[in-house]
């Protein structure tokens, strides 16, 4: 395992990384607990809060993980793939 120079605001970024990974891990802990769905007032299933809680933390820690840049080796290409635009394939005009 290398070792790292974190400047101050990396060790913010990698602070709130380890957040993000903690609530992920606690709104799975929780879905395992109770399902991933509950029963609305109107006898509908509806997605637990803690769905989009694990989404949405396992989304921030791969964010702030890239931006770290923390892999000992680099990037083969560029860190990002190409934008792709809906649409871009079509010929203007047709």
């Amino acid at each position: 395992m290398g070792e790292f120079d974190l400047e101050q605001h990396h060790l913010h970024l990698l602070v709130l990384a380890c957040e993000a990974l903690d609530r992920g891990a606690d709104a799975r802990e929780a879905l395992a607990k109770h399902g991933s769905t509950f029963i609305d007032r109107y006898n509908q299933p509806r997605a637990r809060p803690e769905v989009a809680i694990a989404r949405d933390a396992s989304i921030q820690f791969a964010r702030l993980l890239r931006e770290l840049g923390l892999d000992v080796e680099g990037p083969t290409e560029s860190p990002r793939p190409p934008r792709v635009v809906p649409g871009s394939h079509r010929r203007k005009g047709v």
